[in-house]
């Protein structure tokens, strides 16, 4: 069975020494970044490298959110907006905003799915507040409301596996009051359990169906003075998996982000214990990814249970259409939110 990790390498392609480490971890999957798409033949390429290290047709991720979040680039790959503009859309045409989504999402399905990728970490379901984090929120975020971000939300889930790509709702239960950048700094959010129930876990609870998630950094002192979200048993035992009813394949948000302290190694094993079922470890260097895979155990019982189910859930047919005229639609639908 594989590791309960998810790595990259650091170069656009595997070292040798690298492939020996993947070979020997046989971590449950990938991740991609910008370095490892410079053209849809390097993302091609290196997807099957990275899969022969570990002999099976390993789930690949990458964060294609569109906008200013994008691994795969123009001119090489088609631009895609921001998630905001989805909102500011919504405000004129609620309609033509989750068409737009859909179409969007559908859109960026097929070009990630096209090239080998299997996972896109969208969508961003977080709920933003004034004060939040420009830079880690800003115009990832889809919307300002709940409502607005759980029917944009759904058409994204649905336009996403049109297109043959697995998405993956984050971050939970809710990053929108985050008031600094935890790739950074650890948040620590102190609104009561009524405004997070209310307000942050919405769009969250409503679309639990989702088959994959990932969890924020972030510390909820309301449930959890002591711990972040990704290192507390409160948090998901009690909140996502128990209040929020999320059952899905639960990932970790990068553990490489500075709002975790200690050892990368303590890193894997607490979030582990947390009942995160699968370590997301990005831009580690060789000496920590040897580190993460010694203290990662393989899957299994109700976490390998519930990546299978993940994997199961993969489209294997999608909506085929003219990719161009479907790009001309975009535009014409999301001009008037780029002009408001």
């Amino acid at each position: 069975m594989p590791s309960a990790l998810i790595l990259d390498c650091e170069g656009a392609r595997p070292t040798a020494a690298e492939k020996a480490l993947f070979r020997d971890a046989d971590p449950w999957g990938f991740i991609l970044f910008a370095r490892h798409c410079q053209s849809a033949d390097d993302v091609r390429e290196v997807c099957a490298e990275l899969r022969d290290c570990v002999g099976r047709d390993a789930p690949i991720l990458i964060d294609q959110e569109g906008g200013r979040v994008a691994r795969m680039k123009a001119p090489a790959f088609p631009a895609h907006p921001a998630p905001a503009v989805f909102g500011k859309l919504w405000r004129l045409d609620p309609d033509k905003a989750t068409e737009a989504a859909r179409l969007n999402a559908r859109l960026i399905g097929r070009m990630v799915s096209d090239v080998g990728v299997t996972i896109d970490c969208v969508p961003m379901l977080d709920v933003p507040q004034i004060d939040s984090d420009k830079v880690v929120i800003g115009d990832r975020a889809l919307a300002t409301h709940p409502d607005q971000i759980i029917a944009l939300g759904r058409a994204i889930i649905e336009g996403l596996m049109e297109g043959g790509a697995l998405p993956v709702i984050k971050h939970m239960p809710g990053h929108g009051r985050a008031t600094v950048d935890s790739h950074y700094d650890l948040p620590r959010v102190v609104a009561s359990k009524r405004d997070l129930r209310d307000v942050d876990f919405a769009p969250f609870r409503a679309l639990c169906d989702a088959p994959i998630g990932m969890t924020a950094h972030i510390v909820y002192e309301a449930f959890d003075a002591e711990k972040c979200g990704t290192m507390s048993a409160t948090i998901v035992h009690d909140v996502i998996r128990g209040e929020i009813g999320f059952d899905g394949l639960l990932l970790s948000d990068d553990l490489k982000m500075q709002a975790l302290g200690g050892p990368v190694g303590a890193r894997v094993r607490d979030c582990l214990a947390a009942g995160v079922d699968i370590a997301c470890c990005c831009n580690f260097s060789m000496a920590q990814m040897v580190e993460a895979a010694t203290n990662a155990p393989t899957l299994s019982g109700r976490s390998l249970a519930r990546a299978e189910a993940a994997l199961a859930a993969a489209p294997t047919a999608t909506l085929r259409a003219d990719t161009a005229r479907d790009y001309e639609r975009l535009a014409s639908l999301i001009k008037p939110a780029l002009v408001a």
